[in-house]
């Protein structure tokens, strides 16, 4: 489960015992003194937190003197307002939403929020994208394939776009694209769960039968970890869901602070034919994930060593761990090890909100991993990450189905709260990708949408263009508001041999980065950036560019970046603009190649085959509906650039409410 405790002033937190309570032999629980919270005085926190907001308006008006507002300060600003905004969330140790100061201070104190109008906002509902018919969603949960149909629940608020009431969700789908919204799987009804029915993963046992572990907040705001399972394993749609009547069956162990325990992973089996988890934690600063061995998912023995930790990291959150080929490119179940076989280790940063992961060995005698680059483990600043934009709280699963491991992940909004309970919705969940060992490198993932999406295609157009430096052209495709785009692009032998030619060009003194790059897409070099600018209107006045960047670094090579640019995606002041990237590798021989998935409020982009991946949130004001527009670009300064590529046209998913009938009609499919 996402949390936001960590978002907490140092004196706001509690030191809970790790321990509040004694099992019975009854099954009933004794429960020591609670600590009571100490009193802050009212006028001292109203000063620090005033301090603070002087603090970020000060940093973003540095940031912003030449009109626009850099990602380092967004992220400055973003801090800060998490730390002085009052919150739902932020006592219970879970996900919350601090976009709304963002505006009020990159403007002015006394700056108004964009007047945002119905038909804006109903734009900005998905058309393919996954999503509940209304209210606030956020981690994927148990995500599963079982009698012919793909299971996905998910944290759900049913009463609000806002977090609260923490629910589990559930839909069903024949081919992860179109979905029938099921009832609610699993509410908040025992004391074990009472604060949140939490994140939780799904194990599918040789017999066919489902456990289902999932943390819960208990009626002391302590995170246990409890036991599920379906009632009726005749029911493909697994409609009803038993807890366990002795929940939690696992709780903060010595040393574990009671809302530092949370998100077990699916389990996998070990040579002695038990069954091991892994539970995200952290201890002080460490991030780590404790190692569970059980027989019966009933009672557990902790294993002395942990999975891994990384100092100066802080919690991990959400973690993930499974096997991937070295050989072929394909997926693994979880319970697979061996020889050609790498072990992927993931994390969610709740000091951060990113996804981390890295490649590296399992050792199962000890129930031990290590990273193959220590330089680049999980969590620190130069690790790799799934996804460089908006993504978190991430969960695979291996899809016995097709022999493939599918990636979900929970996309938040950029924009105000105010603007999620006007249109009674906020965030979604990214398109299923396929997730695989990059067998040409050896040393990262591969991620690209699921073949289904490809069903949703309707009419397309191909393109074989050549761009001189500086230009800017319309790609004729009608409405821009759907769209799924392939591209492959090229720079012109001449430009390359005139660049390495040219003595002129120098390394950069500083290395080159998307994020740090206040300028965006505008900035312009000798080869590059180029690509396309996708929901924007005629004029160009409002556009998100996702573009390839190459420059030269300190040590005279070539570096190719991915980038999207969403600082000019809308003209509102109430939403969060950053820019998005990183370096993608490029190997001998290869064309630069890009996908793009368009849905209205989203953007989905796959370089180099999905190596690197970014997803963002973008609120346009007028680049919507027929107005919405496609270009290709290019603006190298000396670089002539080929492009070529096609755009289809896509259909929504139609994902329906429950009825029998719109189950009947996925059955037909």
């Amino acid at each position: 489960m996402a949390s936001s405790d960590a978002l907490l002033p140092i004196s706001a937190r509690e030191e809970e015992p790790s321990c509040p309570y004694t099992k019975l032999p009854d099954g009933s629980r004794s429960d020591p003194e609670t600590h009571p919270r100490r009193r802050r005085p009212y006028k001292g926190l109203l000063a620090v937190s005033f301090g603070l907001l002087l603090i970020a308006f000060y940093v973003a008006l540095i940031a912003t003197q030449d009109g626009s507002r850099s990602n380092e300060a967004a992220n400055a600003i973003d801090e800060t307002e998490k730390t002085t905004s009052s919150s739902r969330a932020r006592l219970a140790g879970v996900s919350e939403k601090s976009n709304d100061g963002l505006w009020k201070l990159s403007g002015g104190r006394n700056t108004p929020a964009f007047e945002w109008n119905n038909s804006m906002l109903s734009w900005q509902r998905t058309a393919f994208h996954f999503q509940p018919e209304e209210n606030w969603m956020n981690d994927p949960n148990g995500p599963l394939f079982y009698k012919g149909w793909y299971h996905f629940f998910y944290q759900y608020n049913p009463n609000a776009a806002v977090w609260g009431d923490i629910v589990w969700g559930h839909a069903v789908s024949r081919d992860l694209i179109h979905w029938v919204h099921l009832p609610l799987a699993m509410v908040a009804d025992q004391w074990y769960d009472s604060n949140g029915v939490w994140t939780g993963s799904a194990t599918i046992l040789p017999d066919g039968s489902i456990v289902m572990l999932y943390t819960g907040s208990t009626d002391k705001a302590v995170q246990v970890q409890n036991l599920a399972y379906p009632e009726d394993l005749n029911d493909p749609l697994l409609l009803k869901w038993v807890k366990f009547p002795g929940n939690p069956v696992l709780v903060p162990p010595p040393g574990i602070l009671p809302k530092d325990f949370r998100d077990p992973t699916t389990a996998w089996k070990t040579p002695e034919g038990k069954w091991r988890i892994t539970i995200g934690s952290k201890i002080n600063k460490t991030g780590i994930s404790l190692v569970y061995d059980t027989t019966d998912f009933k009672t557990y023995e902790k294993l002395d060593t942990l999975l891994h930790g990384v100092p100066n990291t802080g919690m991990w959150e959400c973690v993930d761990f499974y096997p991937v080929s070295k050989t072929a490119r394909k997926g693994l179940d979880t319970s697979v090890n061996g020889p050609d076989v790498k072990h992927i280790v993931k994390a969610s940063m709740d000091d951060t909100r990113f996804d981390h992961y890295a490649v590296g060995t399992y050792f199962e005698s000890n129930g031990t991993w290590i990273p193959d680059d220590p330089t680049i483990d999980v969590g620190m600043s130069s690790s790799l990450r799934y996804d460089y934009g908006k993504f978190y709280a991430s969960k695979t699963f291996y899809d016995q189905n097709k022999g493939r491991r599918i990636l979900w992940s929970w996309i938040g909004e950029s924009d105000s709260e105010a603007a999620d309970v006007q249109k009674g919705w906020s965030s979604l969940q990214g398109i299923p990708r396929t997730v695989a060992l990059d067998t040409k490198t050896g040393k990262n993932l591969v991620q690209s949408p699921v073949e289904e999406i490809k069903s949703l295609r309707l009419s397309s157009k191909k393109f074989d263009l050549e761009l001189s430096p500086g230009s800017v052209v319309p790609v004729d495709v009608g409405t821009a508001t759907q769209l799924d785009i392939e591209a492959e692009f090229e720079i012109k032998k001449e430009s390359l041999d005139k660049f390495f030619g040219d003595a002129s060009v120098v390394a950069e003194a500083e290395e080159f980065s998307c994020e740090k790059n206040g300028a965006g897409s505008t900035v312009r070099n000798a080869l590059g950036p180029f690509g396309f600018s996708v929901l924007a209107t005629e004029s160009l006045s409002e556009q998100t560019p996702v573009y390839f960047y190459i420059a030269k670094g300190k040590d005279s090579k070539l570096k190719t970046f991915f980038c999207t640019d969403t600082s000019r995606s809308s003209v509102a002041n109430d939403v969060i603009k950053p820019i998005y990237g990183s370096v993608v590798p490029v190997l001998k021989g290869e064309k630069l190649t890009m996908r793009i998935l368009v849905d209205h409020s989203i953007v989905e982009a796959f370089g180099q085959g999905g190596r690197t991946c970014i997803t963002s949130r973008v609120y346009p004001t007028t680049a919507i509906y027929g107005a919405a527009k496609l270009f290709l670009f290019n603006n190298a300064l000396d670089a002539t650039v080929t492009a070529s590529f096609k755009v289809w046209q896509m259909n929504s998913a139609f994902i329906h409410p429950y009825s029998e009938e719109a189950v009947r009609a996925l059955t037909r499919t």
